[in-house]
């Protein structure tokens, strides 16, 4: 062995010894590594079971549930636009009726408007019957004041009877 050979720590006897053993340790400890990797790797595993799991079967029930809920209203919007559908013929129906009863209607608004004419003519006749009105009101005003004083004449009789017939009632035997 050359010298330099010597002086480097490879070439010594013992650091074949070292040398595997140093590789023996090395494995065992990269395996320990690996054993405690793996350990800590299934309780992590654990807990996400915790999560996961439960995460996962909520989102299926609320996927569910949402599915549900949209197929539902499919179904309602369904039935409305049926619904509409059916309003709206009727609706166009009945909005052809009324043009047509327009017509009728126009004719019928000229006919009073005619009639109209023909009144406002016959309101000039009118006036002597206001008169006669007039003077039947004054009539009646006229009765009703002779009434009243005829009332009032019929409660001054009773009166005027009265006092001496509670007189003589008192003398009679009834």
């Amino acid at each position: 062995m050359s010298q330099k050979d010597l002086s480097s720590p490879q070439s010594a006897p013992g650091y074949q010894q070292n040398s595997v053993l140093n590789n023996d340790s090395a494995s065992k400890s990269s395996a320990e590594c690996l054993d405690r990797l793996a350990q800590s790797f299934e309780m992590s595993a654990r807990r996400w079971e915790l999560v996961i799991y439960p995460s996962l079967f909520a989102f299926i029930i609320l996927a569910s549930y949402g599915f549900y809920l949209i197929y539902n209203l499919t179904n309602d919007i369904h039935f409305m636009a049926d619904t509409v559908h059916v309003n709206m013929e009727s609706m166009t129906t009945n909005i052809n009726d009324v043009s047509g009863s327009m017509d009728s209607m126009s004719k019928n608004v000229a006919h009073v408007s005619m009639n109209m004419s023909q009144i406002s003519g016959h309101i000039e006749t009118l006036e002597p019957m206001l008169y006669n009105i007039d003077s039947m009101r004054d009539s009646l005003q006229q009765m009703t004041l002779a009434t009243t004083q005829m009332r009032n004449d019929i409660g001054l009789m009773n009166q005027s009877v009265s006092r001496p017939m509670t007189f003589m009632n008192s003398f009679m035997p009834w």
